[in-house]
């Protein structure tokens, strides 16, 4: 008789952890507002309920034996709420060349709110040119920067900015979009030249590089493609690009000799289950962390960049970026008028 009681105590136990396992397993889906829906739960609820996302594992390294500390993740900058908001890492992405390293940053979209900012020349028509750099009056919460996408006019990438539109958006374009309740997400656009009511920000670049965990299979290496416009007409170039994992984080990557096809293997490999190309070329790309020491900020480029300051967007600059700042609560808008 015990031992039948302890068996029919083992088989609840496991039934109740499988139907645990599987609630979680459906509830863990990127949901996407539509840009017509508007979102009816207040920013400062959203990040009420928020639990912590789920830490990345150690991106699995392509060489048999690795470096020191290859793929594993570091935080940056102080914790949020018991944790880190940014991770960093590199790795190298490929075994015929082993001088090509890959810098990746992750971002909690639990613990951080991003914010996108034109820049002086670059959306050509922004309906708020803002300050082209980072507010004085956020920097007390600055944790990282990074480039933009494509310009407007290498294949008609739109962008918003709190309801208003920079450049319209196009429709079939990937976008990387801000809601207003904190979380971000990559899209296949359908909802005309503006985004909607539920939406803080807005930023295109070219078509998707990989979708639903695989590659576009219209990829192509040439330097005369979509993804192409490099500098000198080469295949290989320092490419960046950002992809949202499963659990709705944010992955931006940096790395050199790249074309379009091995960046979205690099983006595929770490995670991306959606991703989009954005800048290229050897002057434009910048990834850049702050700590906030005792002397006020201090910026560090997390990749090498010979042709880029760590102070970049601290100052004026002529190109649109991003900002990653600790959480604020209420709604997520772009800090600036």
């Amino acid at each position: 008789m015990r031992t039948d009681l302890l068996s029919r105590r083992l088989l609840k136990r496991i039934l109740i952890a499988a139907i645990a396992a599987f609630g979680i397993a459906a509830c863990s889906g990127t949901r996407h507002v539509s840009s017509t829906q508007t979102t009816k739960t207040s920013g400062r609820a959203a990040i009420a309920r928020a639990h912590p996302s789920a830490v990345p594992l150690p991106i699995r390294p392509v060489f048999p034996n690795p470096l020191p500390g290859e793929g594993v993740w570091k935080p940056t900058g102080p914790p949020v709420n018991g944790g880190p908001p940014v991770l960093v890492t590199t790795y190298r992405p490929e075994l015929g060349s082993p001088d090509t390293t890959a810098y990746v940053a992750w971002f909690d979209h639990t613990r951080t709110e991003l914010a996108y900012y034109p820049g002086g020349s670059e959306p050509p028509s922004a309906a708020v040119r803002g300050p082209t750099m980072v507010p004085q009056s956020q920097r007390y919460r600055l944790l990282a920067t990074f480039n933009a996408g494509f310009t407007y006019t290498s294949g008609n990438n739109g962008s918003t900015d709190n309801g208003q539109v920079n450049e319209p958006l196009s429709d079939g374009n990937a976008t990387l979009i801000g809601y207003s309740d904190g979380r971000v997400d990559i899209v296949k656009w359908s909802g005309g030249p503006n985004a909607g009511l539920d939406v803080a920000w807005t930023r295109q670049s070219l078509p998707a590089i990989v979708w639903n965990g695989q590659l576009n299979p219209d990829l192509n290496d040439s330097p005369d493609s979509v993804w192409g416009a490099t500098l000198g007409g080469v295949c290989c170039v320092p490419r960046t690009g950002v992809g949202i994992d499963r659990h709705g984080n944010l992955f931006f990557v940096v790395a050199t000799n790249q074309t379009v096809i091995t960046l979205a293997k690099i983006l595929k490999h770490i995670g991306a289950v959606r991703a989009m190309e954005f800048d290229i070329n050897y002057e434009w790309h910048s990834l850049i962390s702050y700590s906030h020491g005792p002397s006020g900020l201090v910026p560090k480029l997390i990749e090498p960049q010979n042709q880029q300051t760590p102070t970049r967007y601290l100052v004026p600059d002529s190109r649109d970026f991003f900002a990653a700042y600790t959480r604020l609560p209420g709604p997520v808008t772009v800090p600036f008028k």
